[in-house]
């Protein structure tokens, strides 16, 4: 009888003391450890004095092809346990092409959960964990990255996302032009020694990595969009809203992000509305 498997392990994020009785005992009974990279994960099975038979790459560079070798491997009734540099095989890292290969051949697939990220960024949040949806990275270009908030700008499940230390500055500017004044958290080296989350609303948050850029993995988590009965959005409405504010004794500043809050539009937009609205008053 065939009794081949493969075994997703979830690895720690960080912190080498969240990894599971499990997983250690998964590593050093598999025929064969296929891995990101075997730096990282030699780091890990030294930790741990995890001897294994057989260590292999599988990467986005060799998936395609090491998926056939590993499928051969399985055939002979060998079983193979796949780990990522951090987290769980597949969110985001290798992992889906051999799963889904696996299902098509009617092997055994079981999973060792560890720890992930995204989900625990959710729940340091703060904000509602109820519903969400992993998106992984946006797009690198501006105007992709763009896009993909505009389709996701009526969801209301709070929305994560990883992104770089280079990239995070353009995505929260993007998002705060794209998806106006929400409540979000940018979570940064979770389960490591300079474990951070910072909360705010975009704006801030922006205006946070500009005068403390950061460093490490990150993970952004934005609160989804709120389908209430809104205020007219027209450019008249959103500047008389923002005068009575503002004759109120309301800071200008402050006036335009709590209209763009209540009407679920950019604060750009009530900007541009009262320069319209003095423009046509000259």
């Amino acid at each position: 009888m065939v009794t081949a498997k493969l075994v997703l392990c979830g690895t720690p994020i960080g912190n080498l003391e969240d990894a599971s009785e499990r997983l250690i005992r998964t590593l050093r009974e598999a025929d064969i450890v296929a891995c990101e990279d075997t730096r990282r994960t030699r780091k890990l099975l030294s930790h741990f004095a995890i001897q294994v038979k057989e260590l292999v790459t599988y990467n986005d560079q060799n998936e395609r092809r090491r998926v056939t070798e590993l499928l051969q491997h399985m055939s002979r009734g060998r079983t193979v346990a796949l780990v990522s540099d951090a987290g769980m095989p597949g969110l985001s890292d290798p992992g889906y092409r051999l799963v889904k290969a696996c299902v098509d051949a009617g092997y055994k697939i079981e999973v060792v959960p560890g720890p992930n990220a995204a989900v625990s960024a959710l729940a340091v949040s703060g904000l509602p964990p109820a519903r969400f949806v992993f998106e992984g990275f946006l797009p690198r270009k501006a105007g992709e990255r763009r896009r993909r908030l505009e389709e996701l700008k009526s969801d209301p499940r709070t929305l994560l996302f990883y992104e770089s230390p280079h990239r995070i500055a353009d995505t929260l500017s993007d998002a705060t032009d794209v998806l106006g004044e929400r409540p979000a958290a940018l979570v940064r080296e979770l389960t490591k020694m300079y474990e951070e989350v910072r909360r705010g609303t975009l704006e801030e948050l922006a205006a946070s990595v500009t005068a403390s850029p950061p460093k490490g993995e990150i993970v952004l988590v934005i609160g989804g969009a709120i389908h209430a009965a809104k205020p007219s959005t027209d450019p008249a409405e959103l500047a008389a809203r923002a005068r009575e504010l503002m004759d109120g004794g309301v800071e200008r500043k402050e006036a335009m992000s709590r209209v763009a809050h209540d009407c679920g539009v950019p604060r750009r937009a009530v900007f541009d509305a009262l320069l319209e609205v003095k423009g046509n008053s000259d």
